[in-house]
Parts: structure tokens; sequence; C-alpha cells
């Protein structure tokens, strides 16, 4: 094919770099719903156990001095029915703790980069209560946190029942401008009164945080502080309900409130097309 060159006397040679923006952009920074393309969805439509292909389980007591046990393989704590991941914190004596619940994970068995991570979710509430929906990079085991990032699409505390969190942790020293530890909020009518989606839309340059379509934080890239930003890999999910803890205890535990169920209807992926 023989090559033609191009110079500002070319005819349509405006048209020809406006178009070349357009591309451009779009590739750089996605911004319409409709750039967005459906790649992976769990509907939990099948009656059990969480599937095994996807969904792994933190055992224990794992963090922030939370007072549940996080249990693995107990439907009594996580189980799939009518159509969603019930995820049900319980009142018990068990290996040693006066709660159960259960944290579910893609760590190892499902990834995620850039795109829209979209959960439709009805949340429990009750003074004591933490139901989240976050995300940390896949190289925890590795790097460890907070150096692995960490991406909180939601989280609520049953003392502020009708505040959603959205919160965004890097490494970083505490005199450090470039640390990050910073979020938004947005307040919602009895949200644990019915479904509400809950999503982030992450790009190369920042994070979007959603409830309901409704874009309420933004966390953006700082170029000043570029060695902080750890959303350049590949992160997995985590759905859970925490009981007590450094934030969800503050004002104790309710043990009048169990047993909690938080009930998760999808998790969907998006890419940018």
């Amino acid at each position: 094919m023989t090559r033609r060159s191009i110079s500002p006397e070319t005819p349509g040679f405006v048209l020809l770099l406006a178009l070349a923006a357009l591309t451009l952009a779009s590739c750089a920074a996605p911004d319409a719903p409709s750039k967005l393309e459906l790649v992976w969805a769990e509907e939990f439509n099948a009656d059990g156990p969480p599937d095994p292909a996807t969904w792994g389980y933190e055992v224990g007591f794992i963090r922030n001095q939370e007072a549940q046990y996080y249990t693995a393989g107990r439907a009594e704590n996580a189980r799939v029915e009518g159509g969603c991941l019930v995820i049900e914190s319980r009142h018990e004596d068990y290996a040693g703790a006066s709660y159960t619940s259960a944290s579910v994970n893609t760590l190892g068995k499902k990834e995620f980069f850039c795109g829209r991570i979209e959960v439709r979710a009805k949340i429990p509430t009750g003074v004591g209560s933490w139901p989240a929906i976050w995300m940390m990079g896949t190289d925890i085991t590795r790097a460890g946190w907070p150096e692995c990032g960490e991406i909180d699409v939601m989280e609520n505390v049953g003392y502020e029942p009708d505040t959603i969190y959205a919160t965004v942790h890097t490494p970083g020293s505490v005199n450090d401008p470039g640390k990050v530890d910073k979020g938004g909020q947005i307040t919602v009518s009895a949200p644990y009164a019915d479904f509400h989606v809950y999503a982030v839309e992450w790009r190369p340059d920042r994070l979007d945080f959603f409830v309901d379509g409704r874009n309420y934080f933004t966390y953006r890239k700082d170029a000043r502080y570029s060695a902080y930003w750890r959303f350049s890999k590949p992160f997995y999910v985590l759905l859970n309900t925490a009981v007590g803890g450094t934030w969800g205890g503050m004002h104790g535990i309710d043990d009048g409130i169990f047993p909690l169920q938080y009930s998760i209807d999808y998790v969907r992926y998006f890419q940018w097309k």
C-alpha cells in the first residue's frame, strides 16, 4: 500500500486531528457508562456453598481487634440461597469466640484490573455490625498490607446506619503527604432496608466510587506522589461482615441484633471497550 503524507494543507487535516484526539481520549479515560462492557458476573444462582472455583475464605481472628471468628465452609455463616450469597453473623460460642461470621474472597481464583466492579447488596445493621465490599492487591501475601493497596468500595458501621463510606489505602509515613488514607461518605436513607448498587470505576489515574449511580468520592493519582499509587496491578474482591473491632465496635456490640444477614445479589465486572 502506498503511504500518503499528511500536512496542514491536506484536505480534512483538522478533522483527522479531531478524530485522533477523540480516539486517544477514549482510550485514556473513558467516562460514559456505554463504554463499559460486562465481561464477568457472579449471580449466585445455585443454592449451596459459594462456588469454590471463585470464592475462598479467611479463617479465624484476622484484623482490627474484631470479635468474630471467620469460618470456612460453614453454611451457618456463608451460603447461597434464593439467588443471593448470604453472609450470616451469629452470636454463639465457637473456637474461643462469642461471635461467628464469614469473609469470602477471590484471592488466587479471580482477579480484577481497571474497569468497573459493581455489587448489588442489602447490608445488615445494628450497633457492632461492620459489613464491607472491598479489594486488595493480589500481591498481599508477598508485599503485605498496606503495601499491596486497598480499595474499600463500601463500608458501613451499625452505629451510623445511614452512612456509606469509601476509602483508599496505600503505604506512606504519618508525616509524608504522599500517604493515602483518604475517603468519602454519602448519606443513604435506611440502606439496610433494601438492595443498593455499590461500585468503583477504576481508571489508570483515578478511582470513582458510586452508590446507585451517584458518584460521591473520587481519588486521583497525584503526580507529585506517584510512588504511592498502588493501583496499576490486579486486585481481588472481599465480601464480609465484621463484628465489633476498632471501628465497628467503637460503641460496643448490641447482642440483640443477631443473627445478622448480609445479602449479596451479584458481583459484576465490566471492562472499558
